[in-house]
């Protein structure tokens, strides 16, 4: 990521619609903002289906019906947001129109991530597996949380660790980045995961973890992610991190951490994704699957 994403005054967006997985994505953006000490912007976007123009008086109405819900859900989603956050954090709401996912993409363009619930309602019906959602994942230039998985009395929990996910990418490492601060500014432990596997010591084919070529592999992986997070282990001393190699498959490793985990954060694409890809493989699943809110990194 770039040096502005280093900016406190980059705001964190939150996208709602009225729904409730639209609130749950607003308690964890207040939560984020007072953590980090960023202003939290509050949107909603009205888009009109072209078919409407047909007929403009029906466009027409259909638009004020639509803006006057909209308002009515910023004014609901900033109450619940300053209440969740308190009065240390600069809440404000914005009202758009045209295209969800063209609009959020531009703001995340001065946003220091953009955040939405895994489901709501009109364009943000099935979410994480709908175009606005796959849209958005793939060209925002800031981080994108998906707001999923296990909640308390409608929000994710906020205890537990960071888990980021580390690949040695472009993507990953500006994963891992993201991943140190997140994990700062929230001062919980921060759990670096290096996934690796080799077909010559499958159990498959008769290798176990006491074989002398699995030692030596799993040893040179320790090594790589011990280099990978050097540079950060100095600028965050204080940090609790614990180190993870794994021999799986990354989305398996993953998503067994879920359980425990706040916050899972990947690359936009892994070491293995193929050119051309909008979204890898491992970033793809864990938005669909994973039992925790997942935040995807670009660099």
């Amino acid at each position: 990521m770039g040096a502005n994403h280093e900016s406190r005054n980059e705001p964190i967006v939150v996208a709602v619609d009225g729904s409730e997985s639209a609130s749950a994505a607003v308690v964890w953006a207040a939560r984020a903002a007072q953590a980090s000490s960023r202003p939290l912007r509050i949107v909603t976007v009205v888009h009109i289906p072209g078919f409407y123009y047909s007929e403009p008086y029906l466009a027409e109405s259909f638009r004020d019906e639509l803006e006057e819900s909209g308002r009515a859900n910023l004014a609901d989603a900033k109450k619940l947001a300053q209440q969740t956050a308190g009065p240390g954090v600069n809440v404000t709401t914005e009202g758009h129109r045209g295209r969800v996912a063209n609009t959020l993409v531009e703001l995340s363009k001065t946003a220091r991530m953009v955040v939405l619930g895994s489901r709501g309602h009109g364009e943000f019906t099935g979410l994480v597996v709908g175009s606005t959602a796959v849209a958005v994942l793939s060209h925002a230039e800031s981080p994108v949380v998906v707001v999923r998985g296990r909640t308390v009395d409608g929000a994710p929990p906020n205890d537990g660790p960071i888990v980021v996910g580390v690949d040695g990418s472009e993507q990953s490492e500006a994963a891992t980045a993201v991943a140190f601060e997140e994990a700062s500014v929230r001062d919980v432990e921060l759990v670096a995961v290096h996934v690796w596997s080799d077909v010559s010591v499958q159990p498959s084919l008769g290798a176990v973890p006491e074989d002398p070529h699995w030692n030596r592999i799993q040893a040179e992986e320790e090594l790589v992610l011990s280099e990978r997070l050097a540079g950060y282990r100095e600028r965050y001393p204080d940090l609790s991190v614990r180190r993870m190699v794994e021999r799986d498959r990354p989305v398996r490793v993953l998503s067994g951490f879920a359980e425990e985990a706040q916050l899972i954060v990947v690359g936009h694409r892994g070491r293995g994704g193929l050119a051309g890809m909008l979204l890898g493989s491992t970033s793809n699943a864990l938005v669909h699957t994973a039992d925790c809110p997942v935040m995807v990194v670009r660099a």
